[in-house]
């Protein structure tokens, strides 16, 4: 199996460095980081792991979701994944991501509700961004269209 590459340049401290991460397998882009952007309600255009990590996990669940409403004999005809993650205070000290909230909605042929919801929660134990996640809390909100 592949591995994927990302790179970071940092420049100052903290409080005052920035930075640019690259996504360096695919050649997208390269996009600015900055901690007190990181840590501010606004973004103002920059990403942070936090957004990296939302990313990945949505793109990871939707995948295994579809995947999974095959097996169980649906066709999906769209998914719709949101996936928000929540910085906040370590109480050991310093900062973690408090938890993983994700949403979603889907179209889908030859399931139920029962049937989506259950494929739904299977994706979110399964899927591996999911499993390298283990020590945050992740919620699922799931529902047909």
């Amino acid at each position: 199996m592949p591995t994927r590459t990302a790179r970071t340049a940092w420049n100052g401290t903290l409080q005052e460095g920035a930075g640019q991460v690259e996504l360096t397998s695919s050649g997208v882009g390269t996009y600015d980081v900055s901690f007190p952007k990181r840590a501010a309600e606004n973004a103002d255009g920059t990403t942070s792991p936090e957004e990296l990590i939302a990313a990945a996990h949505s793109t990871c669940y939707a995948m295994q979701l579809s995947a999974l409403i095959g097996q169980a004999g649906g066709t999906p005809q769209s998914l719709d994944v949101t996936a928000d993650v929540t910085l906040g205070p370590d109480p050991a000290g310093g900062f973690r991501i408090t938890g993983i909230a994700l949403t979603v909605r889907g179209e889908v042929e030859g399931l139920d509700a029962t049937g989506f919801e259950k494929a739904a929660q299977a994706a979110k134990e399964s899927c591996p961004v999911s499993k390298a996640l283990t020590g945050t809390t992740i919620t699922l909100d799931a529902a047909l269209d």
